[in-house]
């Protein structure tokens, strides 16, 4: 009786079965055959479809509504936020100290304390005229109008507010005003102004820098603070190339620090290019219209998104169903009933690259019609 589990002696072969040669022949013609078919069913798909790849077969798409609404364009900028002016507050009196200075960060408003020599304070009015010459009866001229101005929204014109306002004309109303302001803020009361007394600037100064050591003497000329405005600016040194794409009363929205994002206008586009790195550069301001929106930072570097044109009721796509045409052009694949696509030529007008759409004009597209876009 055989042991059929038992091993087998010499070079018997016990119970195997002769080669068959014939079968790997046909297995390899029919994998090639098979690939041939594949290739040239993606062959056939890539030339209808311009944006296949050559390198490897369509990815999976996905569909889209063509939609009609307004659609902006827009351009992106580098730029900065801080505070609209920069002044250097001088000292034009003398004295054995500087006892006092405004801190740094303070915001000193019409009529408040700039800074003390010998703890007698100077005094911040506003006007644009900077304080060049002592006041007193019979001057004229506009730092005596502002001097009024100054008078009467402090309230310190009393009943002849009526007349000063306006008013250049240094008379016996300023004279008695001025003295209701000295006695109100620790000043010699003289009923006269002298220079050095007070510092004139055309708004509240925010204080940047103590320019001035305490304990100093008081010398003319000194430069005692360095000061913004309050206003609130943002700042783009713009590529001369780009100058003609913004215009003053172009509307931005400006991106901040922490991502948020608030509006703004652009209010002067600077006409004289200054060379600087690799390019020229125009200045730029932008107003926020929202200032209490941008915070409190300081020099911080934001984006700024310029909308440069608009078209209504326009016809859109999104970008990515842009097919760029073997022989020139763009298209777009519409989809038809039972898995049909059909391509249809587009002529393109604005991109709205924030939105990732694009106008399409001249073309069979009608809202509602779905388009092929990449998909995930």
């Amino acid at each position: 009786m055989n042991d059929r589990s038992g091993p087998s002696s010499g070079n018997e072969a016990v119970g195997t079965a002769p080669p068959r040669r014939g079968r790997p022949v046909v297995v390899g013609i029919t994998a090639v055959a098979l690939v041939a078919l594949v290739i040239a069913a993606w062959l056939a798909v890539a030339y209808r479809h311009p944006r296949v790849a050559a390198a490897g077969p369509p990815s999976a798409t996905g569909l889209a509504r063509v939609r009609r609404q307004t659609i902006v364009a827009q351009t992106e900028l580098s730029a900065t936020l801080g505070y609209a002016g920069s002044y250097t507050v001088v000292n034009h009196t003398v004295g054995s100290a500087y006892t006092s200075l405004a801190s740094v960060g303070a915001t000193v408003a019409d009529g408040q304390v700039l800074y003390r020599v010998d703890n007698i304070p100077v005094v911040l009015l506003y006007g644009g005229v900077p304080a060049y010459r002592s006041l007193q009866d019979g001057a004229r001229g506009p730092d005596v109008a502002q001097l009024n101005a100054d008078l009467v929204a402090l309230g310190d014109a009393g009943p002849a507010a009526g007349a000063l306002a306006g008013s250049d004309d240094f008379g016996a109303a300023t004279r008695t005003a001025l003295r209701r302001l000295q006695a109100a803020e620790g000043l010699p009361v003289t009923g006269t102004l002298p220079l050095g007394s007070v510092v004139f600037l055309p708004s509240a100064a925010r204080v940047t820098s103590d320019r001035a050591t305490l304990g100093a003497p008081a010398n003319v000329g000194d430069p005692v603070l360095s000061a913004t405005s309050t206003a609130r600016e943002v700042t783009i040194a713009l590529d001369a190339s780009q100058e003609a794409e913004l215009r003053t009363g172009n509307a931005v929205t400006i991106t901040l620090p922490d991502g948020t994002t608030t509006p703004g206008t652009v209010v002067s586009v600077g006409t004289v290019a200054t060379s600087g790195g690799t390019s020229a550069t125009v200045p730029v301001l932008v107003r926020p219209t929202d200032p209490a929106a941008t915070g409190k930072w300081d020099q911080a570097p934001v984006q700024v998104a310029v909308t440069t044109a608009t078209a209504t009721n326009a016809t859109v796509v999104p970008v990515d169903a842009l097919l760029a045409l073997a022989g020139g052009g763009y298209g777009v694949e519409v989809a038809q009933g039972r898995g049909r696509r059909k391509l249809v030529g587009v002529s393109l007008g604005l991109f709205d690259d924030a939105a990732g759409l694009v106008q399409v004009r001249r073309s069979r597209l009608r809202p509602g019609q779905r388009v092929v876009v990449p998909g995930a």
